[in-house]
């Protein structure tokens, strides 16, 4: 005997972003205007969705009527609501404000331990001009995590869309404006990066133009492209240990 059609009044897609990552958030936010009873269409091609889902349904009592496989890879999962969010806007807004901290240790010469999270990592100075320096510099930092920002947008963005990316390649390259500042050989100039080129090499199932549009919203999205696009002001305060 053939399932019941389910028919949703409304449609999220959170292509393959993970329950922890944001998509509960946007499963929220897009259950948000349907009345208590409304079905929701939540599609992931996220295999940990699979668990994850239903325990977070079971936790706050919608109630998940149906699993179903869907094309690309993609799965739909048909959420009923049980009652309005009471604390939606307040998870929003605090995601608004979250602030993303590291400690930094210096660790002698010329290298410093990074604490963030649960991670760590080791760096080198500023700018390095040895090709056999057994620390990344803070430089290759920063330009890594503006091409990590724009291949993971870029990939996620695609999944929502059900395009298959087979390669995706970020390629950087970065120059100072003037790096004899850094060094103290000069005074006046400024030491900091004159530009940033990426070139993204991405083998995926869409048209050309399809592709474009999609790096162009990945950009635009983006926050280590648009911090570097705005110039942030830094600030920085001394305090005796």
């Amino acid at each position: 005997m053939a399932e019941p059609e389910i028919v949703p009044d409304a449609t999220c897609d959170g292509g393959d972003l993970d329950c922890g990552s944001g998509l509960l958030l946007i499963i929220r936010n897009s259950m948000s205007p349907l009345a208590p009873g409304g079905v929701l269409e939540v599609r992931s091609r996220e295999i940990s969705v699979r668990e994850d889902l239903p325990a977070w349904c079971r936790m706050v009592g919608h109630d998940l009527l149906a699993t179903r496989a869907g094309e690309a890879g993609s799965t739909s999962y048909f959420v009923r609501k049980k009652s309005q969010d009471a604390v939606l806007q307040q998870d929003l807004e605090q995601a608004r404000n979250m602030v993303w901290r590291a400690r930094v240790r210096g660790g002698g010469g010329m290298e410093a331990q990074v604490f963030v999270r649960n991670h760590s990592f080791a760096a080198g100075q500023p700018a390095s001009f040895d090709t056999a320096d057994r620390a990344i510099s803070a430089v290759e930092y920063l330009i890594g995590s503006l091409g990590a920002c724009i291949a993971v947008g870029f990939q996620w963005r695609a999944s929502r869309r059900g395009i298959q990316v087979r390669n995706l390649e970020v390629s950087l390259q970065a120059r100072s404006e003037d790096v004899m500042v850094y060094l103290g050989l000069q005074e006046e100039g400024n030491p900091g990066l004159g530009g940033v080129r990426a070139t993204v090499y991405v083998d995926a199932d869409a048209e050309p133009e399809t592709l474009e549009e999609l790096l162009a919203e990945t950009l635009r999205r983006s926050p280590v492209t648009q911090t570097l696009e705005r110039a942030v002001t830094v600030t920085a305060e001394l305090r005796k240990a």
